[in-house]
């Protein structure tokens, strides 16, 4: 599972439309603690052109009646994706690309207590998650565009901090999962697959990335588990949910 990710002010507009190659995209200031129902980047293909844009992390299909009577779904197990209503639509037509910085992960130990590390690409390059996106229609004929993760079993580096990632697409299987009009599903199976050992590095972090509410850079550095904690700074306000 991936609940938190952050993206730092490496990742800026031009940069990534540079790297993920769109034309454009949105203002989005670095965000170091990115929770659901929040906006997000995505990067997808729409009638061959490809573009940027905000997002609601958080899945909900366009059959979906009332999205708060709908279980908030941030991430799709690739392994059963392709048979569940809720993504299997969008992984044929509506594949998409969340790019990150790294990524949280909670650890429970012995003593049920839960430590969370950051989890980054060992190269320090910039992660691409393979994400699904969908859009809901309102009523009033409002619209929505929505998203959720891509997961899958976790590799050698992290499978002690959890049993699932996200799935981190190098730049050069990108095109290919994007391209919804000629790669079909299955073939986008095959891209959706763990990182090689040695790819991922993790260090534990603050537990005050727990509260969304908490959002700055010293949540990316790394911290001493013998150490005690330094309290939260005043909380800033809370990003606006789309739902």
């Amino acid at each position: 599972m991936c609940g938190r990710f952050a993206i730092t002010e490496v990742l800026s507009p031009e940069a990534l439309a540079e790297m993920f190659n769109v034309p454009e995209v949105p203002d989005f200031p670095p965000r170091y603690n990115i929770a659901p129902t929040q906006p997000i980047l995505a990067v997808m293909e729409q009638h061959g052109h490809r573009r940027a844009n905000l997002v609601r992390w958080g899945l909900v299909p366009g059959w979906v009646k009332d999205p708060r009577e709908f279980p908030l779904v941030i991430n799709a197990r690739v392994e059963t994706m392709g048979e569940k209503p809720a993504f299997r639509d969008a992984l044929k037509h509506f594949r998409c690309i969340v790019p990150a910085s790294g990524y949280y992960e909670w650890h429970t130990g012995p003593d049920n207590k839960k430590q969370p590390y950051f989890i980054t690409l060992a190269s320090g390059e910039p992660m691409a998650f393979a994400s699904v996106y969908a859009t809901w229609m309102g009523p009033q004929g409002e619209e929505i565009d929505t998203a959720a993760l891509v997961t899958t079993a976790a590799n050698a580096d992290v499978s002690h901090i959890h049993h699932r990632m996200p799935v981190v697409l190098p730049m050069s299987a990108v095109d290919d999962w994007l391209n919804v009009r000629e790669v079909r599903a299955h073939d986008a199976y095959q891209l959706a697959l763990p990182l090689p050992v040695g790819a991922l590095r993790a260090y534990p972090v603050s537990t005050r990335v727990g509260s969304n509410k908490v959002d700055d850079p010293s949540l990316i550095e790394a911290v001493s588990l013998t150490q005690p904690e330094p309290p939260a700074p005043k909380p800033a306000s809370a990003q606006l949910d789309l739902f």
